[in-house]
């Protein structure tokens, strides 16, 4: 599957940092760069529940990007993101 067919779609990134980033998919370039409108870093803690720190619009260098998946929005705006407890993702290495 393109990314052309997330285009204009609420996707998720998980980025090499460890870093989920929400956001309807923008546009894309032939090096996997992508911007996504607005966009949401959701940030994981054990104490507290998710927190969504607004971004708007944002740019993602393709070499951070280790998935891209579309979010089905009825399901994701369901969900109670201040109950949801999790440990961050760590950071990738290589």
């Amino acid at each position: 599957m393109s990314l052309q067919s997330y285009v204009d779609r609420r996707v998720l990134l998980i980025l090499q940092d460890g870093r989920a980033i929400v956001g309807v998919l923008a546009g894309f370039d032939q090096k996997s760069n992508v911007v996504l409108s607005d966009s949401k870093e959701r940030v994981y803690s054990l104490d507290e529940g998710v927190e969504e720190v607004p971004l708007g619009l944002y740019l993602v260098k393709g070499d951070m990007i280790v998935l891209i998946g579309e979010l089905d929005e009825a399901i994701d705006s369901s969900v109670d993101l201040s109950t949801i407890r999790a440990d961050p993702i760590p950071p990738i290495r290589y």
